[in-house]
């Protein structure tokens, strides 16, 4: 049995908990509370886990593997069907290329301890913050936006979601949480509407989540 160590609104949990759904895999969740007592990320017996202190882990047998993305390749290696990439190199390029503009340039701009460091240490008000949050998620959208175009309406593997959707589908719903304007992304807000009634992504949703309060 996989296990996958997550928390309910994390963005980065919720796109391995996409990815399992979405491969059909059963898997076993252990919370790991982000805010509460400190946030138990920081625990001794996280720590040991996983040194980084960052949700998700995924635990598969003796491996343990941190870092979305790197989950996500995972297990496209070892459970490949039903594949999350393209099969030609040029569109799993695309679609790797987004997706890493998704995780590594909008998200850590705008995850947790980024808005704690802000608020906490450096003082900055909650309207400041939010600002913060909608200028880099505004700006970084609408690179996906551009980026979209190639798929020409369709998901990223034709007429099936994945490795691309999975890290699209926790951004939109973050920008959502933070109330930023939308409008301006159509091809971004189709392919959502085509992934949010499927099973693997309204099983995957935070609210649906065991430690959701």
């Amino acid at each position: 049995m996989l296990t996958l160590y997550s928390y309910w609104r994390s963005t980065a949990a919720y796109r391995v908990r996409i990815a399992l759904n979405l491969k059909g895999l059963a898997y076993q969740q252990v919370p790991v509370h982000l805010v509460r007592d400190g946030g138990e990320q920081h625990s001794a017996e996280y720590r040991a886990l996983n040194p980084q202190e960052l949700v998700p882990l995924l635990v598969d047998g003796e491996a343990r593997i941190a870092q979305s993305l790197a989950i996500l390749e995972y297990l496209d290696e070892v459970y490949p069907v039903p594949a999350l990439l393209p099969a030609d190199p040029a569109p799993r390029a695309q679609v790797r290329a987004l997706a890493l503009h998704i995780a590594c340039d909008i998200h850590p701009l705008n995850n947790l301890r980024v808005l704690q460091y802000l608020s906490g240490p450096l003082g900055v008000a909650d309207q400041a913050k939010d600002a913060w949050y909608r200028h880099w998620v505004g700006l970084g959208l609408a690179a996906v936006e551009q980026g979209l175009a190639v798929f020409e309406g369709r998901l990223s593997l034709d007429q099936r979601p994945g490795y691309l959707e999975a890290c699209l589908l926790p951004q939109l719903y973050n920008a959502r949480r933070f109330n930023c304007e939308l409008d301006a992304f159509p091809r971004i807000l189709a392919m959502a509407a085509r992934c949010e009634s499927l099973e693997a992504f309204k099983q995957a949703a935070p609210e649906v989540q065991a430690d959701a309060p």
